[in-house]
């Protein structure tokens, strides 16, 4: 997971996830109405391993691990998800960044990457862009991408009040912050 889907799963959430395995298989028997055959059914391994683990017996080996923080993540406060991703989708975000900007410009300007942090509100399509990639699968540099585009339009050229000419793009990002 890239900073970029972080950054907008911790702005959807009210709540931490819960990070002990103890508390993530307990939360996940609760969605399994307490059957411990349902839950090893979908984490795809023994029921008395799950027994096991809710004992606090044995650690689960690293892809058994990352299917429990999955379903985790999958499941953890739905409605404040939905709820937040709609209100962005419609109302924009403020965007937090601070990272390694690319461009090219007009001539008689540099094109010289620049550290920049940037604060800046950022529209609803940006947010249906980014939402609708990240179901998609798609990778942390075609959100870079979008990004960067969204910062071009909105930051850097002012909504088409300046710099007509420039292309930016996102190098690298040092760290990111989503305000939904």
């Amino acid at each position: 997971m890239g900073e970029i889907d972080e950054g907008l799963e911790r702005a959807e959430r009210t709540r931490p996830i819960p990070q002990s395995l103890g508390a993530r298989m307990r939360f996940l028997l609760k969605g399994a109405k307490g059957s411990t055959k349902q839950l090893a059914q979908e984490l795809g391994v023994s029921q008395r391993t799950v027994q096991r683990w809710l004992k606090g017996q044995g650690v689960p080996k690293p892809a058994a691990a990352k299917k429990v923080e999955q379903q985790v993540r999958a499941k953890w406060q739905p409605r404040v998800k939905d709820r937040t991703r709609k209100a962005a989708e419609t109302n924009g975000f403020m965007l937090h960044i601070s990272g390694t900007f690319g461009y090219s410009a007009a001539g008689g300007s540099t094109d010289d990457p620049r550290a920049r942090t940037i604060t800046q509100k950022m529209p609803g399509s940006v947010a249906q862009k980014l939402y609708a990639a990240r179901d998609a699968g798609a990778t942390q540099a075609q959100q870079e991408r979008i990004l960067a585009e969204g910062l071009r339009e909105h930051y850097f050229k002012d909504n088409g009040h300046r710099a007509a000419g420039i292309d930016v793009e996102l190098n690298d990002i040092a760290w990111m912050d989503v305000e939904l």
